[in-house]
């Protein structure tokens, strides 16, 4: 098993590159929905949220607010280091079950926003960062997501930088290109996590 973190900044195209691997045959492990799967209704991880934060983060069907829940903690370090220490032990417990169930000669993609900002390259065999120009990240941001210029730079600037990214990285996809040359980019890139893939599974020979 290949155990691969993918990583990059807001509108690099990281969710682009994530579906591209997966179409080549990679298993993906996306801990952005496992995060909201661990807080949704009826789950312990809810629980033990609404108990740190009060019954005023639930929407009225019982479900998380989760702008509610951003306002309170993204204002406040403490807060968010509360919410964090229950929600990231329950993605990491998640995650590994996921990996578990993985076949043996499995690319396990690892989907994670922060692994830069977290300190996580070393819980991978290699890491791939979808890098994006500044000016490229920016339009994305306000011409498809419908973000303003301002909000669209705060949220770069909360994020690690290019560099910091580009210097944990095993592998870089530059993503400044049409989406038909992105896609042979993958395809290579698959091709070496392949080859690597094969050539760190144990001999059989005698």
């Amino acid at each position: 098993m290949l155990k691969v973190g993918l990583t990059g900044g807001i509108g690099a195209g990281k969710s682009e590159v994530s579906r591209l691997l997966v179409a080549c045959g990679a298993v993906l492990i996306d801990a952005d929905r496992i995060a909201r799967e661990v807080v949704a209704p009826g789950t312990p991880g809810l629980a033990s949220v609404v108990e740190a934060f009060g019954e005023e983060i639930l929407a009225a069907d019982g479900s998380l607010d989760r702008p509610r829940l951003g306002a309170i903690v993204f204002s406040d370090a403490e807060k968010l280091s509360t919410l964090n220490s229950i929600v990231h032990p329950l993605v990491g417990a998640r995650s590994r079950e996921l990996e578990e169930a993985a076949a043996q000669d499995a690319v396990v993609l690892h989907d994670v926003p922060l692994l830069t900002e977290n300190g996580l390259a070393p819980l991978y065999d290699l890491v791939i960062v979808v890098d994006a120009a500044p000016e490229t990240q920016l339009d994305r941001l306000v011409r498809l997501r419908g973000m303003t210029e301002e909000d669209a730079r705060a949220r770069m600037a909360a994020q690690a930088t290019r560099e910091q990214r580009r210097e944990i990285a095993d592998i870089v996809i530059d993503n400044d290109v049409p989406l038909e040359e992105l896609e042979q980019r993958v395809k290579d890139v698959w091709a070496e996590l392949v080859r690597r893939s094969q050539a760190s599974r144990p001999s059989h020979a005698e």
